[in-house]
């Protein structure tokens, strides 16, 4: 099973710009990967989801046209390139993978956090 490392989170003025990484131990371009996001007292959410290939994508409402999902196999690496950044962004971001139904390959998280 792969192990999934996220980075680039940090603190950033509403408005700014961040983007994060997810790096993962082996080739992982037969499994739909995605980010997830948790912010103090609320559940997961799904934020964005891409197909092994690249060529599909899902967003949330809440981040569709802010943010774009992308992936570089020959790197094992997923990014969230996150734009116009709000305070209602601020969580815990999670990179997790999966080949069937269910998500069950998760990273530790990286703290995004949008201030005013």
């Amino acid at each position: 099973q792969a192990q999934l490392v996220e980075s680039g989170g940090g603190l950033v003025q509403a408005g700014g710009s961040l983007r994060l990484s997810c790096a993962a131990s082996e080739r992982t371009s037969s499994y739909t990967m995605a980010w997830f996001r948790q912010a103090p007292g609320k559940g997961r959410e799904l934020v964005a989801d891409i197909s092994g290939s690249g060529r599909g994508t899902y967003y949330a409402d809440s981040v569709k046209g802010r943010f774009t999902i992308s992936r570089d196999n020959a790197k094992n690496t997923l990014y969230l390139q996150m734009d116009s950044l709000k305070l209602e962004d601020t969580a815990v971001y999670y990179c997790a993978a999966r080949r069937g139904m269910q998500y069950d390959t998760w990273g530790q998280g990286t703290q995004v956090t949008v201030s005013s």
